[in-house]
Formats: C-alpha cells, structure tokens, sequence
C-alpha cells in the first residue's frame, strides 16, 4: 500500500468522525449545527460514492459537479441561520443564488459534466470563504461575553475557511497541472481535508454554552 492510497483513504474515513461526533451529541445540537451534521454525512456518502465509482468507471466527475450543488445549498442555509444581521442574510441567499448560477452554467456550457469542475469548485470556495470571514467577524462583534473556543460553529467555521482558503487555487488550476505532478498537489487537498474533519468533529462535540 502506498503512502498516497493510505492518505487519500484516511481523508475518506475521516469524514465519518464528525457524523459520529453528530450522532453522540446529537442531543445538544441546535438547528445551525443538526443541519451542518446533515451536510457532513451527504459529504461522507459523497466521498464513499467517490472511492467506489473510481474502480468501476472512467469518469466520476459528474458526482463532483452535484456534490458543488448539494454545497452551496447547504452552506448557504447554515451561514443565513448563523447570521444574526437581516443584511447578511439576504447577502447569503442572493450569493448563493448567483453560485448556484454560474455553476449551471458551468455544467451545461463551459466544462460539462464529464470533466473536472474547476470553475465550479472555485466559486464555491469564494463564496465559502466570504461566508466564514463574514461569521468570524460576527462573533468577534457580539456585544454578550461568550467564549468562542466553545462553540460548536466557531470550530465548524475554522474548519471550513482552513479547508477552503489553502484549496482554493488548487480548484483554479488543477486542470492546468501536469498529469505527472497532479497527485503530489492533490496531496494538499487530501491533508486539508483530513484536519478539517477533525476540527468539525471538534465543533460537533462542544457543547452548548450559556451567554453572559
């Protein structure tokens, strides 16, 4: 076994923790993060789908292509409840709308289904990175004391900018890379990943803390 099959199935297992961490504490998950923990098991279905398909087919992408569109509902749904500010919310849905746009369009048009959605990718990670920089800067300006480190969606929100922010230009450019180099970047994408994870297990773990 090699050292890359063994890191790209560890980033597949790991998505598995924070479903796990969901599961534990489900009890103590408020509405923001029961929908992120629905968000985190479509993803581990979507990677497990992704480990599998590689083996029987030639192309798998179009999965990619769906998962983007399963995303940025999803993210758009957790940031507008996230969001205490009515502007903020609105900014959230009209962005996503726009996203989900120019993905399509992206589909239909530019890259197809059948190829690896770049463009898609990066748009997704534009408007993710907008959407966690816009929360941290919330939860930095509440007027209540509250202890940051320990709530839930402030490890989420890490998780999502750290994944995010270091990928971003690997989205851009991964169709430009050199076949013979494409597997030491994606390296990045597979060690991302897995810390991710970790820190949306994290998220998923803490539990509910009284504000003052």
């Amino acid at each position: 076994m090699s050292v890359a099959y063994a890191l790209n199935f560890s980033s597949t297992v790991s998505g598995i923790f924070p479903v796990l961490a969901a599961l534990y504490n489900y009890k103590y998950l408020d509405k923001i993060l029961k929908i992120a923990a629905l968000y985190f098991l479509v993803s581990s279905l979507c990677d497990w789908v992704l480990e599998f398909t590689k083996r029987v087919t030639t192309n798998n992408l179009p999965a990619i292509h769906l998962f983007i569109v399963i995303s940025i509902v999803f993210y758009a749904a957790i940031y507008y409840y996230a969001f205490f500010n009515p502007f903020l919310k609105k900014i959230t849905i009209i962005l996503a709308a726009i996203a989900l746009l120019i993905v399509i369009f992206n589909i239909i048009f530019i890259e197809g289904i059948w190829e690896y959605p770049s463009m898609s990718n990066t748009v997704l990670g534009v408007l993710v990175i907008f959407f966690s920089l816009a929360y941290f800067y919330q939860l930095l300006n509440r007027q209540e004391f509250i202890h940051i480190e320990k709530q839930g969606l402030f490890w989420i929100n890490a998780g999502v900018l750290f994944y995010y922010s270091i990928n971003l230009f690997l989205f851009m450019l991964l169709r430009k890379i050199i076949a013979a180099h494409l597997e030491d970047y994606f390296m990045i994408h597979i060690i991302t990943n897995i810390i991710a994870n970790i820190l949306f297990t994290v998220g998923l773990l803490c539990k509910p803390q009284k504000t003052t």
